[in-house]
């Protein structure tokens, strides 16, 4: 049988009333940065861009009819094509988003399941909405630095000091976000690059699967510590992508801006996101909200 809603498959109304309780101040904070033509993405990915389409000049040279004729009162209207990755900016990965010798999560495989207009199983038609318990854990802060250092890894043994300090308890249903101080470089590209490829080694990654969490991201584009210090005996580049996603249809949200959340020094919310439901793509562009 295929599965594609992953860990978010017996998501418990309870955690959803549970999530709802933190709210005490009904503030929202923002978890994104705008996107724009030209904006930093991870070098695989293509360039943002916003093309204009309609404008109400345009019409009216062209004496366009697009919807109406043209009129006396210079009515008009406009309209623009986005012309990008789902993975621009704050983002959430499809669970068919990474594939590991042809397959990925759910028993999604090439020969079955890639059509000409991306995969038709664990693409974001399925992602679901997801509002549960949100845990900071702001490892830059931790160590008193602006961000971390190029590949630098973030190990279990450093995210369980940081939430004894904390007194956070991560557990069943959370989302947990890593912050490694990069977007405060954000939008200069040079120091970007000086600072690309901190995140959580693979240590993490069981450790939050071993806590039952249903979805977590970083402020960084590739989530995991790159290059990775321990490929394993396969010499896998990004086992813990590997681990979360394609292994157990744990959810990697990434560009997470959390400089806020760090700034005001909090560590527990109401974590709010509402992918795109767009078939064939493998991933969304989130907005996501922590609301305290």
């Amino acid at each position: 049988m295929v599965d594609e809603l992953g860990r978010m498959r017996d998501f418990p109304a309870a955690k959803v009333v549970q999530a709802a309780s933190l709210v005490k101040q009904g503030k929202m904070i923002s978890l994104a940065r705008v996107r724009f033509p030209g904006m930093p993405l991870f070098p695989g990915h293509p360039p943002f861009q916003v093309l204009n389409y309609r404008s109400p000049n345009g019409i009216t040279v062209a004496n366009a009819q697009p919807w109406g004729p043209v009129n006396d009162v210079h009515l008009g209207y406009m309209a623009e094509y986005l012309m990008c990755t789902s993975h621009s900016g704050t983002h959430i990965d499809a669970l068919a988003h990474m594939t590991l010798g042809g397959r990925w999560y759910g028993g999604g495989n090439e020969k079955e399941y890639l059509s000409d207009n991306g995969p038709i199983i664990g693409d974001a038609a399925k992602l679901p909405p997801f509002f549960t318990r949100g845990v900071l854990i702001d490892v830059a802060g931790h160590r008193k630095v602006c961000s971390l250092p190029a590949g630098e890894p973030v190990s279990v043994a450093e995210v369980e000091q940081i939430c004894a300090d904390e007194g956070v308890v991560v557990g069943p249903w959370d989302t947990v976000l890593f912050r490694t101080g990069y977007l405060s470089l954000w939008p200069d590209e040079a120091a970007l690059v000086a600072h690309r490829g901190a995140g959580p080694d693979i240590s993490v990654a069981r450790w939050m699967l071993d806590r039952g969490v249903v979805a977590t991201g970083s402020d960084t584009e590739s989530f995991e510590v790159q290059p990775a210090p321990d490929k394993g005996p396969e010499g896998n580049p990004q086992p813990v992508h590997t681990a979360l996603l394609i292994e157990n249809g744990c959810y990697i949200l990434e560009s997470v801006d959390l400089e806020a959340l760090a700034a005001q020094r909090i560590h527990e919310f109401c974590f709010v996101a509402l992918p795109l439901k767009i078939q064939g793509a493998t991933g969304s562009m989130v907005d996501p909200v922590a609301i305290i």
